[in-house]
């Protein structure tokens, strides 16, 4: 008997392991086109939402002055954002394409100018000799520099030129991001219930809601802390340059973000800029005054941001931030930048919080503040 029914047993056994395998088949195909359709935008989306939490908090309180129209509230958030972010931004990104574009042209057309190297610069250690012979020969010969120096100038300068067009793509998803993070706020509540929910089937009932509050505070910690106060002093600092006179304003304030980010103090930039001015010879004495303060006060704007956003806390090591700007901006570019701080981040306190043990803990004082605030 015992041998008439294990065929049967096995057929049955079979029948459901392939029903089993079609459906997860079918799941998978169904997520690869998913993915492929939306991976286009993913990194829009990112930073969209990544916005939204962010600035939900000053959305609510916006929204409660204007009657709680959460619409009306989010567009005029989004508006601002564009007029006093998205504008300068825009304006140091064109000179930053400029600056690499007129680098380019100069370069094929042979009327690069390089001053000479000091004297002082061959007695740097370990470097200096080879740093001072290749510079001297840059600044004495260009053309046989540049003949010297293929094909790799070539494919530096096509890359170059691929971050130049790159750029103007870059800023149409900064501003499409504003635009998609007013939609989310708008309809935050809702968003908040399915995050919840999502976080709930993720980790489970009693984990799901802690999760989702690690997940926010982490966000904004980031954001407003790190690369809120990076973003915001690069683009003062980057338009006190401009407004002073000084070249390559857009590459000044790339570097200085970087810095920002890896909490370097901005005056590794200003300093340079003010001896500039002063050694120049091209500023008079009042407007070499003036844009001496106006680039010391954009220079310290740190020391004022960084008591009202870092204050919040954030737990998440320098280099971690860092790293991830970095590892964002060269897979996806200037908005990978802070996509990618705030994810690495999220992924390290995760991290973290899997190693602590039960409990999710870090992040004390951001998760209390934000158990108390509604997110999207």
């Amino acid at each position: 008997m015992q041998q008439d029914t294990n065929p049967e047993l096995e057929r049955r056994l079979f029948n459901k392991l392939l029903d089993v395998l079609i459906k997860a088949g079918l799941i998978l195909a169904l997520v690869i086109t998913c993915y492929g359709i939306f991976s286009p935008f993913l990194t829009l989306m990112l930073w969209a939402l990544i916005l939204a939490v962010t600035l939900y908090p000053f959305h609510q309180k916006l929204a409660a002055r204007l009657g709680n129209r959460q619409g009306r509230a989010a567009t005029l958030l989004v508006l601002c954002g564009i007029v006093l972010i998205v504008g300068p931004t825009a304006v140091l990104t064109s000179s930053l394409a400029d600056t690499i574009t007129g680098f380019v042209h100069d370069m094929k057309a042979n009327s690069l100018v390089i001053p000479m190297p000091a004297e002082s610069v061959g007695t740097w250690p370990i470097v200096g000799k080879k740093v001072y012979a290749v510079w001297h020969q840059a600044a004495t010969d260009l053309p046989a520099f540049i003949q010297s120096m293929q094909p790799k100038i070539g494919n530096l300068a096509k890359t170059a030129l691929g971050m130049v067009a790159s750029m103007g793509t870059g800023m149409l998803q900064f501003i499409l991001s504003f635009a998609v993070a007013g939609i989310i706020m708008a309809y935050g509540l809702p968003g908040q219930r399915s995050a919840r929910a999502i976080s709930a089937r993720i980790m489970g009932e009693h984990r799901g809601d802690e999760f989702a509050t690690l997940c926010t505070a982490t966000i904004r910690a980031v954001a407003q802390g790190v690369i809120g106060v990076a973003f915001i002093q690069a683009i003062l600092l980057g338009l006190s340059v401009a407004i002073a006179g000084i070249p390559a304003p857009g590459v000044i304030a790339l570097i200085a973000l970087i810095l920002g980010i890896a909490q370097i103090p901005a005056a590794v930039i200003f300093i340079p800029c003010v001896i500039y001015i002063w050694s120049s010879g091209d500023y008079a004495t009042a407007p070499a005054v003036a844009y001496t303060v106006l680039l010391v006060i954009s220079g310290l704007a740190d020391n004022v941001l960084k008591p009202l956003l870092l204050g919040r806390g954030v737990d998440a090591p320098m280099p971690i931030i860092l790293l991830g700007a970095l590892g964002g901006m060269v897979s996806s570019g200037i908005l990978g930048m802070f996509v990618g701080a705030a994810l690495l981040a999220i992924g390290y306190q995760i991290f973290m919080t899997w190693v602590a043990g039960d409990h999710l803990t870090p992040l004390s004082r951001n998760t209390q503040e934000t158990e108390q605030q509604d997110a999207p």
